[in-house]
């Protein structure tokens, strides 16, 4: 389990009562997006070891960052045991051997785990619709299908497979921990405290619910806002791009990375994405550029240049906000956090960039 004085984080807590409101979210996307799942109603006295740490996580208080050693546990007593038969399975997929970092399939890996879980509407929720979130239906209905989701057809062929060989674990967590291990298998990147026990979805995720990389920016930023993610979490996430490439959105273009280090879990998107011309042999998504100049998120976007260890905490709490939405079971889940691999804190190739200041911030 993640280290934490409990104490001192709930007499934290007792100070700032705005941020303890268990609304689930509310219209400003600059504040605090609140509890979510059966944390919203669920009072303190109940919740277990893991809730407790997920809800202040939640509040943005702690780091989801896990520093737990690797420990092999006894099969035959330890729940957490099918984890790390998968992470050598993964590992195999999403480490270079001759470059040592993240391949395409960790590429795909976070996209997957992206796509499954913001399939969650927090309106649809409230309107009885609670389908979607993290619930592993992007696989189980092939939702790789459907346009938003191209690309990932053949890796979710390659998980289906891992997920043949180790038919025990849900389809909702096995989609969450791929993203995890892929997340800290390229260098720099976090290792997130992974949690198990989600529960597999039994009917499709509501479609058009996927971000659009030719949305406009308050568009994105309301539907983020509908997931209970603020933009300050939004900048957060975006900052994956760092280790993606694209394939579809210009077909012309295919296989061109989004930043000059696709390979590595480094801050250099945030900085090439701020410049006024594209750096040679890198694509940029439309979206980034405008939310890069969008009040609320340039902020926090500028705050990210050059700054790993920001980001990476940033990127954690903002993750594991992302992979609990649709999951109203929060407080049963269990650390599994021993079965990721460590993390790589240098990286030879990683380029931070340096802070660009500008006038005229927003437009």
């Amino acid at each position: 389990m993640t280290k934490l004085n409990i104490k001192k984080l709930v007499a934290l807590c007792a100070i700032i009562p705005a941020v303890l409101s268990a609304q689930v979210g509310n219209d400003d996307p600059s504040a605090e997006q609140g509890l979510i799942g059966d944390l919203v109603n669920m009072p303190t006295s109940n919740l277990t070891s893991a809730g407790q740490l997920l809800r202040f996580w939640l509040l943005h208080v702690g780091s989801a960052i896990s520093n737990n050693k690797l420990s092999q546990p006894e099969c035959a007593t330890d729940v957490c045991c099918p984890w790390y038969a998968i992470a050598d399975d993964l590992t195999q997929l999403f480490v270079d051997p001759a470059t040592q970092e993240c391949t395409d399939d960790a590429r795909a890996a976070v996209r997957l785990g992206f796509h499954d879980a913001a399939s969650w509407s927090k309106k649809l929720s409230a309107d009885g619709k609670d389908t979607g979130g993290a619930d592993g239906s992007f696989i189980l209905f092939r939702e790789d299908e459907r346009p938003e989701n191209n690309g990932l057809q053949g890796f979710v062929t390659k998980i289906l497979a891992v997920r043949a060989k180790h038919p025990g674990v849900s389809a909702a967590d096995l989609i969450q921990f791929a993203a995890h291990h892929a997340t800290v298998s390229c260098p720099q990147g976090p290792r997130i405290a992974f949690f198990a026990g989600r529960v597999d979805a039994t009917e499709p995720s509501p479609p058009g619910l996927v971000p659009d990389v030719h949305d406009s920016s308050q568009n994105l930023i309301n539907l983020f806002m509908d997931k209970t993610i603020n933009a300050a979490d939004l900048a957060a996430l975006l900052g994956a791009h760092t280790s993606a490439k694209q394939f579809h959105v210009d077909e012309g273009q295919a296989t061109k990375p989004i930043d000059s280090t696709p390979g590595i879990w480094d801050t250099n998107f945030y900085n090439e994405t701020l410049q006024s011309n594209a750096t040679d042999g890198v694509f940029r998504f439309p979206s980034d550029l405008l939310l890069s100049k969008t009040e609320h998120v340039a902020v926090a976007w500028e705050g990210f240049v050059g700054e790993q260890s920001k980001w990476n905490e940033a990127y954690a709490l903002a993750y594991t906000r992302l992979g609990l939405l649709g999951v109203n079971k929060i407080n049963d889940l269990i650390d599994c956090s021993n079965a990721l691999p460590p993390h790589i804190p240098d990286a030879p190739g990683a380029i931070g960039g340096q802070k660009r200041r500008r006038r005229n911030l927003y437009h």
